[in-house]
């Protein structure tokens, strides 16, 4: 098992950054791709960016191209997606997930969910 604990949501004025990081513990955290998804009201989960096991390989959905980074540090079993220029239809409940074979944007391909933190961004 993977435990994946996120922290650094929080409220943001549009326009302002905000940095999301999700700590692993359990398995060998670089065995496992990551993303980050998240969900606003009435609204289904979505893939919002993702990384390969060792970083070299990253993708992002179109809505945050450009604004948002995802990146990890295998050494402290970390991910972190940094959100710029926030707006306030990034509003949602963020996750990270883990899967142990290749990142996709398909909610039910990852096999370890954290406990989803809140970003809110007031206009």
């Amino acid at each position: 098992q993977v435990q994946l604990v996120e922290s650094g949501g929080g409220l943001v004025q549009a326009g302002g950054s905000l940095r999301l990081s999700c700590a692993a513990s359990g398995r060998t955290f670089s065995n496992y791709a990551m993303a980050w998804f998240r969900q606003a009201p009435g609204k289904g989960r979505e893939f919002v960016a993702g990384i390969s096991r060792s970083g070299s390989s990253i993708d992002f959905a179109d809505s945050v191209k450009g604004r948002f980074t995802i990146s990890r540090d295998n050494t402290k079993n970390t991910v972190y997606l940094q959100m710029n220029s926030l707006k306030p239809e990034d509003t949602a409940v963020y996750w990270c997930a883990a899967a142990s074979a290749a990142y996709t944007i398909v909610p039910i391909t990852y096999d370890h969910w954290g406990q989803g933190t809140q970003v809110t961004v007031s206009s």
